[in-house]
């Protein structure tokens, strides 16, 4: 029986894995990126940040034909969204046949959709896995945003994006940012544009235009030397080793300076787990992979401002 299945990203496949072994959660099986477990989706947070959505209520369905099949999504909900990993033609006469999902790119800053999503994959030609509910409100865990073509001076800015959706809130106007390691100023740019005043710190040079914004100012320095100073958010996406990341992370929350902190933990060669498990252990946080993370994960703290989250002490 399957109780659970995890999406991984492609090519992370085996980082899911390891997030599920070291969660006490066994793997029946793959399903192209689809873990099935025969074991309930973990309740606690951070259990399995490598998974970009987790179905958690999974049934499997007869399909004897494609109307069956349709007719059988359909008696349970509207809203459903296709993982087509096998029997291509088949799954798409499916779909076709439900309630058309057209999603929308995000223009940023909008909130993720509200909208109940569920998803399904055909196991076999007769056989389907539906889940009314998962973890992600985007189809297959990926947001698709409106992008902007001309003003950030890379793509950086969408994994900042996609973070402070999933997140559920960001900078506003007039709050304060600092954005650690910021060259060429993707995520500068980015904070800068919701009207925060932000500080960016790195050692190499900023974009021009985006140094020359009226609520940006620009600090050449190293970041692991930067003494903690009161801020409303801190950013970062420093190349680093995590561990490194984690002392930084560590220093800013005992000191009480930063009201929020949502930074990139970057990895080398190999996934450095006991680190990224020593982030996930941090009270109140949020670690996630986006779909627009490459070898890297995304930590947030706190991931409910109104939860009465402490910083951490060693």
């Amino acid at each position: 029986m399957i109780r659970a299945a995890y999406l991984a990203a492609e090519g992370f496949e085996a980082e899911l894995a390891e997030d599920l072994r070291r969660a006490g959660r066994r793997i029946g099986g793959w399903h192209g990126p689809l873990a099935l477990s025969p074991d309930p989706a973990p309740g606690a947070p951070n259990a399995a940040p490598w998974a970009l959505d987790v179905w958690d209520a999974p049934r499997e369905i007869p399909v004897p034909s494609i109307r069956a099949g349709a007719d059988a999504l359909r008696a349970i909900q509207r809203n459903w969204s296709l993982l087509d990993v096998a029997h291509h033609r088949r799954a798409a006469l499916i779909r076709d046949a439900l309630p058309p999902l057209r999603p929308k790119p995000l223009i940023f800053p909008q909130p993720a959709p509200a909208s109940h999503l569920g998803a399904w994959t055909l196991l076999s030609s007769d056989r389907m896995l539906a889940s009314p509910t998962k973890s992600s409100p985007f189809v297959n865990g990926a947001p698709v945003f409106a992008e902007d073509r001309e003003g950030p001076p890379s793509r950086a800015y969408l994994k900042l994006w996609e973070a402070l959706t999933r997140l559920g809130r960001w900078p506003g106007p007039g709050e304060t940012a600092l954005d650690l390691g910021a060259a060429p100023g993707g995520w500068t740019w980015a904070l800068a544009r919701l009207g925060a005043r932000v500080t960016a710190v790195d050692k190499a040079e900023m974009e021009p235009r985006i140094a020359a914004l009226p609520n940006v100012a620009v600090r050449r320095e190293s970041a692991f030397g930067l003494p903690p100073e009161p801020v409303d958010w801190l950013f970062s996406d420093v190349i680093c080793y995590p561990a490194r990341l984690l002392g930084l992370v560590r220093r800013w929350m005992e000191a009480g300076a930063a009201r929020n902190i949502v930074v990139t933990i970057k990895f080398q060669a190999a996934t450095d787990h006991d680190t990224a498990a020593a982030f996930a252990a941090i009270p109140g946080s949020r670690l996630f992979h986006g779909a627009h993370n490459k070898h890297e994960l995304m930590f947030a703290w706190p991931a409910d401002p109104g939860a009465g989250t402490t910083p951490i002490t060693t």
